[in-house]
């Protein structure tokens, strides 16, 4: 059996959490389910199947203290810690340099650092029959969430039925499909031949390097350069100057829509991927009245709303369907139907130079 290592992305901004997720403390080091940090949580999971010498972690070089304090436990030489962030291609291509030196044949799983997964024993099924699909064959597998809900706010996979697959549940994928409308996306849950693109997957380090070198060759360039320095002292200056040139692109768009061996494999644990106040909404544990409350908050004839006030007295008369969070610096008043529009007041304040807000 191939080793086989996980790789956790831990490089992104999570700006759709507005206010609560600034620049220097990102969504995975948020507490916002309990008390561990959506980084320690995906960490929790993973260290049920593997050793933690075999889990690495690729993160913003900026946010190296906060994230190495997070989860202590893994080798110093399992952070890979990128210059800057370039989207997810450029990220999984750096960690399988890394994966692909240790161990030619290895098997990599990858794993954004801010996601809830719920049931372990599933989770694991999955990671095992990917791994099985992957020994057998040159394949790129995308873990697809079997849909619960018309969700117009996850990207879809289109699987084909007659395309199944030796292995239980793995279909051959015929297109990717994004966020769609409300009318489109009853349409893909009606159909039965579409999943929530969960943003996982389980590929060798040696495929997916072969697949960028194929349809990402500039990025492939200046992998090639990266790895030709990566167990010398000019490591840090060689990887500083090629991400200099590097594009984002994520591994969606630069791969998976373009190459010929993709699968999916249909998951059927609970999943969300926290990308707005709206999908926390969804998952937390409500009142009678269906409101998630958390600080110093009071309300009248309210029902169906999210509200965070921890300091601040926020009060409420009246009031439906709303995320609200008072923060001592910034309050964010959205509707839960267009909560994933937070990112916009992101770039909005970027255009506007208010630093002190992000």
């Amino acid at each position: 059996m191939n080793s086989m290592y996980h790789i956790i992305l831990a490089g992104g901004s999570g700006s759709r959490f507005w206010p609560k997720s600034r620049k220097d403390k990102p969504k995975q080091l948020l507490k916002i389910l309990g008390d561990d940090t959506m980084i320690r949580l995906t960490y929790n999971r993973l260290e049920k199947i593997s050793d933690k010498n075999h889990i690495l972690v690729v993160a913003s070089k900026e946010l190296s203290k906060q994230i190495s304090k997070e989860i202590p436990e893994i080798p110093k030489e399992n952070y890979i810690f990128e210059p800057s962030g370039k989207n997810t291609a450029p990220a999984i291509g750096l960690a399988a340099l890394h994966v692909f030196k240790r161990d030619s044949n290895a098997i990599m799983g990858i794993y954004p650092a801010d996601h809830i997964i719920m049931g372990d024993t599933k989770f694991k099924a999955i990671i095992s029959s990917a791994r099985k699909m992957v020994e057998k064959k040159a394949s790129l597998i995308t873990i697809g969430i079997k849909p619960t809900y018309p969700s117009t706010g996850y990207g879809y996979i289109q699987y084909d039925i007659r395309g199944k697959t030796e292995v239980e549940e793995i279909y051959k994928v015929k297109t990717f499909a994004e966020k769609p409308s409300k009318e489109t996306a009853e349409k893909f849950l009606n159909s039965g031949k579409f999943l929530w693109n969960g943003g996982m997957f389980i590929w060798k380090a040696e495929i997916i390097l072969l697949e960028m070198k194929t349809f990402m060759p500039d990025l492939h360039q200046s992998l090639d350069a990266i790895n030709d320095a990566l167990t010398t002292s000019q490591y840090e200056m060689v990887l500083d100057r090629e991400w200099e040139l590097v594009q984002q692109e994520s591994i969606d768009y630069g791969i998976l829509e373009r190459a010929q061996n993709v699968y999916t494999i249909k998951a059927d644990f609970k999943w969300n991927d926290l990308g707005s106040w709206g999908s926390l909404f969804n998952v937390l544990s409500k009142n009678r009245d269906q409101n998630y409350y958390k600080g110093n908050v009071i309300s009248l004839q309210s029902e169906n709303n999210l509200v965070i006030s921890p300091n601040r007295l926020t009060a409420l008369v009246g009031v439906k369907d709303m995320a609200i969070i008072n923060l001592d610096d910034a309050t964010l008043i959205v509707p839960h139907n267009e909560s994933e529009a937070v990112k916009d007041v992101v770039s909005m304040l970027k255009s506007m130079n208010r630093k002190e807000y992000l």
